[in-house]
């Protein structure tokens, strides 16, 4: 398994990741998953939060610092 990544990435484009803080100024708290729909080049990230019959409830921009990226394959630990 030497050849897993060693630390998490930055955020790419069509990741999912969740909030790592509460975000009360658009309505949306710790925890909740979205997709990176947008990566506008200075580490700041467009995020697109839908529920589950598919309608987005919020669209908003964070920085890399605010959202863990998801991942579904191992991971090594650092």
């Amino acid at each position: 398994m030497s050849d897993l990544p060693t630390k998490p990435a930055a955020p790419r484009m069509l990741d999912v990741v969740a909030l790592i803080t509460d975000r009360p100024d658009v309505g949306l708290s710790r925890g909740q998953v979205g997709t990176v729909v947008e990566d506008w080049g200075d580490g700041t990230f467009e995020v697109e939060f839908i529920d589950p019959a598919g309608t987005t409830y919020a669209l908003a921009t964070f920085s890399a610092a605010h959202l863990m990226v998801l991942r579904y394959t191992p991971l090594k630990a650092a």
